[in-house]
């Protein structure tokens, strides 16, 4: 059995056997780079895109009407029925296209259409921080993924990396660990809490063989 990200491709490759495209699902924490292997993966599998789950992030024009925008990235500031919608469409497989929202981080907005997803997809590779959650709507997400991994890196080096990420994206670094401890930390218990759900745990020595 081949191992680090080679055996991750290898056996994402195997999920395009199925007769229909197939949807693997990767997840963990804020900044456990879910993203970086999921591009990665796509990348390295014939006929895979990825698709993120942060497409469906709340405007901040409905977050600020909810008044959840200084909770942006928690569980009730997606429209989850918009994504289950969107995942039953890729699976699926009838339409030439399908378009896919993504996630703008310089403006902090969701894209509509941003991402094309054509008739002959294999393997979607879909990543979000909430595709375990057994609350809300949130199951329904579980029931059309074919495999989920979880993404568990070192907690310190996790949490570094996401507070340079709010840096790096405008955040002074004072604003950016404030941001961290009040709103990232309290959703990543919630999500470090369903990783058992997971058919694969992938730890540090695997996800630091990940490409950028």
């Amino acid at each position: 059995m081949r191992r680090g990200f080679d055996g991750l491709v290898a056996r994402a490759a195997a999920l395009t056997e199925r007769a229909t495209p197939a949807v693997l699902g990767i997840t963990g924490s804020p900044g456990a780079g879910k993203s970086t292997l999921a591009a990665a993966l796509a990348r390295a599998v014939p006929c895979a895109v990825h698709v993120p789950m942060d497409g469906f992030h709340l405007a901040d024009v409905v977050l600020d009407a909810l008044g959840r925008r200084n909770a942006k990235g928690a569980e009730d500031t997606f429209d989850v029925g918009g994504y289950v919608a969107l995942l039953r469409r890729l699976r699926a497989g009838t339409d030439d296209v399908v378009y896919a929202p993504a996630f703008e981080r310089e403006l902090e907005q969701p894209i509509a259409g941003a991402i094309a997803v054509p008739r002959g997809t294999r393997l979607v590779v879909t990543e979000g921080n909430y595709l375990l959650l057994q609350r809300g709507r949130w199951p329904e997400v579980a029931t059309l993924l074919d495999e989920v991994w979880f993404c568990a890196p070192d907690p310190a080096v996790r949490r570094e990396r996401l507070i340079a990420r709010h840096v790096a994206f405008g955040k002074p670094p004072a604003a950016a660990e404030a941001w961290v401890a009040a709103v990232d930390d309290p959703n990543a218990a919630l999500i470090e809490a369903t990783r058992d759900r997971a058919d694969l745990v992938l730890g540090p020595d695997v996800l630091d063989d990940v490409p950028l």
